[in-house]
């Protein structure tokens, strides 16, 4: 089963680096324990919002590509302490 997501980030029409940007600041209002949600496109996003994540100190969830929408990806993660 999946995790339900505390807060829920669309970042497929930005390009990077404000994929991540968006990202990190969502990541800063979010407390130990919570999950975030992003939306984003594959690609140069894919590729470094979740390496971004985890260099920060948080746990990826599930990387998964979306049904129906090929090409756009969401990413789970979980913010550690």
């Amino acid at each position: 089963m999946k995790p339900s997501a505390d807060r829920f980030l669309d970042v497929t029409h930005h390009v990077c680096p404000m994929t991540f940007v968006k990202t990190k600041l969502m990541i800063g209002k979010m407390s130990a324990g919570e999950i975030g949600e992003v939306r984003l496109n594959g690609g140069e996003p894919l590729e470094n919002v979740p390496r971004s994540v985890v260099e920060l100190g948080h746990q990826i969830v599930a990387l998964n590509e979306e049904a129906g929408s090929p090409g756009v990806w969401r990413l789970l993660f979980k913010v550690r302490g």
